[in-house]
This record gives structure tokens, sequence and C-alpha cells, in this order.
């Protein structure tokens, strides 16, 4: 499967279904919260912007990231995910890319933050690839990693 036909959708009527039937392998399930609970927390936050991830016509994956700022000064990647059996193929890295020059498009957009809990190396891995900086910051179970777009 071919990277350069990943796109990204806003959540909508045809694909948020789609979007709820996806997992995660079984070692990540500790690590993120199911989509359907992501799409839910977003109809409660509207700052959170939802999108499903196609590869070629097919939903593969879903990612979420909030349009005002929060801790650090930077706007926060609340979720991504691919399906379980797509994973390992880029299409992640792919969403995330165009997630981050959606997110450039903010007001003031300096930083992007992200964080994940520190033994989901999949997560540490596309992040560093995309130059996120592990600067130590801490929130609870989770650290987070920096992005600035500004430079």
């Amino acid at each position: 499967m071919s990277t350069e036909n990943v796109r990204i959708v806003e959540l909508n009527a045809e694909n948020w279904y789609d979007c709820c039937k996806l997992e995660v392998s079984p070692e990540q399930k500790d690590y993120l919260e199911p989509n359907a609970v992501s799409i839910a927390q977003s109809k409660f936050e509207p700052t959170l912007k939802p999108y499903a991830i196609y590869a070629e016509d097919k939903v593969v994956g879903f990612l979420m990231y909030n349009s005002v700022q929060e801790e650090l000064d930077g706007y926060w990647i609340y979720r991504i995910m691919v399906d379980k059996e797509l994973q390992g193929k880029g299409i992640g890295k792919a969403a995330t890319k165009l997630m981050i020059s959606e997110m450039a498009k903010l007001p003031n957009a300096e930083k992007i933050v992200v964080g994940f809990h520190p033994k989901n190396f999949g997560a540490y891995n596309l992040y560093a690839s995309l130059g996120f900086i592990d600067k130590g910051d801490r929130f609870g179970k989770e650290m987070a990693v920096i992005k600035n777009i500004t430079e």
C-alpha cells in the first residue's frame, strides 16, 4: 500500500462508524482509548478536531487534535492510530505529517505537543522520526514531546 494515497478527512456521517471498528495491536491497547471514546469526547469538547485516515478509499485510522493551545503553549495531538492490520507501512507517519500541516494553520501555531506512555515505543519512534523532542515534560503517567513548527 502506497503512502502517497494517504489522506485525512474530517470525521463525518460516512466515516465515523468505520473509525469505531478499527483496532490497535494487542500490545497498544493499554495506551489508547477506543476510537468511539475519542469520537464521543469530540462531541463534548468542540475544540477537538477528529479525522479519519484513508489509504486510497478505505478508512484505516483515526486522529484527533485540539484547535486551542494548552499546556506548554502548544497545540496538542490527542489521538493517532492505524488499524492493527496496516501498521508498519508508513501510513501513521504520512497521516501525522498531514495533521501537522493542518495544525500549522492554527492561530499563533509555534509548537505541537503530544503526550504518550513512555513504554509506547511505536509512538516514541514515530514522533522522534518527525522531529519531536523530549524536553523532560511529564504529565501524570505520560511523557510529552514537542515539535517547533516555526523554525
